[in-house]
């Protein structure tokens, strides 16, 4: 897959292109993906156009964290299948452009697009006027034609960045992941901590996510670790480690059910798959190596091992 990132200088021949934010990749997302590499077998080549930073961050007074960074979606991205993703530079220019020159000169001259796959309540350009009406309006003098998908939803709700982002505020991890359709990770490298565990006989890998990753709330989760590949169970904390002298970031602690290889300096992600408990502040060392005990019980029945 030919990646282009914060780039307005290329020129693609003969493309479907999907357009959208697609934070998460989830479900809805995949609708759209899918549909674009049907197309393949057309002849054209498969595009997934979307922006190097959320949008929002531009025009909110508050930043908007993503559930995956753009290393963590190009991650996923890679072994789609997709010809092509665009990471276009989102600038105050990029904001204000009209939606009619959005079409003409990044859809139609850099992208000589002739299949436009979007969700139905997809918009662009200035002041958000552009939709999917526009994009259809424009068919016939373009010489490109729209697909327009509905939303997808699971248990009467509709699979939306938004909706999954709430629901991973409140650390619903079972609800996240039935709507991303696959589980919620965080990805990095691993990274030297305090050691605590290892004293404690029960040592961890940890990571610091990217400031801007949408993480749960602080507490411990029963996991997956991917090394290589290959997936591990195991248990993750996600805080500050309060009790051995907390931390400024939070961070990702995890211990990995009968393992013991060293991974200082591998990149490896981590899935969170359920919520335990929150994040606990012990009055002494004996009280967390108790309470870590009950965790990896708990753990190891979730998983039946």
């Amino acid at each position: 897959m030919e990646y282009i990132a914060g780039n307005t200088d290329f020129n693609i021949k003969n493309s479907a292109v999907t357009l959208g934010k697609f934070d998460g990749l989830h479900q809805g997302h995949q609708l759209l993906i899918d549909e674009v590499l049907s197309l393949k077998e057309q002849g054209y080549t498969s595009v997934m156009f979307t922006f190097l930073y959320h949008p929002y961050n531009l025009i909110s007074e508050n930043e908007v964290k993503l559930i995956y960074t753009e290393e963590e979606k190009l991650r996923r991205l890679k072994s789609s299948g997709l010809d092509v993703l665009i990471s276009y530079p989102f600038s105050s220019e990029t904001k204000n452009i009209e939606p009619e020159d959005f079409i003409k000169e990044i859809l139609v001259d850099k992208l000589d697009v002739k299949v436009i796959v979007v969700g139905n309540d997809f918009r662009f350009g200035k002041n958000r006027r552009g939709d999917v009406d526009m994009l259809k309006t424009m068919e016939d003098k373009y010489g490109f034609r729209v697909i327009a998908f509905e939303k997808k939803s699971w248990k009467d709700t509709v699979i939306s960045s938004s909706n999954i982002r709430n629901e991973l505020e409140k650390g619903n991890m079972e609800e996240v992941n039935a709507m991303l359709g696959k589980p919620y990770y965080i990805h990095g490298k691993v990274l030297h901590g305090r050691k605590i565990g290892r004293t404690l006989g029960m040592p961890t890998t940890n990571l610091t996510p990217a400031a801007n990753k949408l993480l749960p709330p602080c507490g411990v989760y029963t996991s997956r670790t991917i090394i290589d590949g290959i997936s591990y169970p195991g248990m993750t904390n996600i805080g500050y480690k309060p009790t051995v002298g907390a931390e400024k970031h939070k961070g990702v602690e995890t211990y990995i059910f009968d393992f013991d290889k060293d991974l200082y300096g591998q990149e490896i992600e981590v899935e969170l798959l359920t919520y335990e408990r929150p994040e606990i502040k012990f009055d002494n060392m004996e009280d967390l190596k108790l309470k870590m005990e009950e965790d990896l019980a708990f753990g190891r029945k979730f998983f039946g091992i």
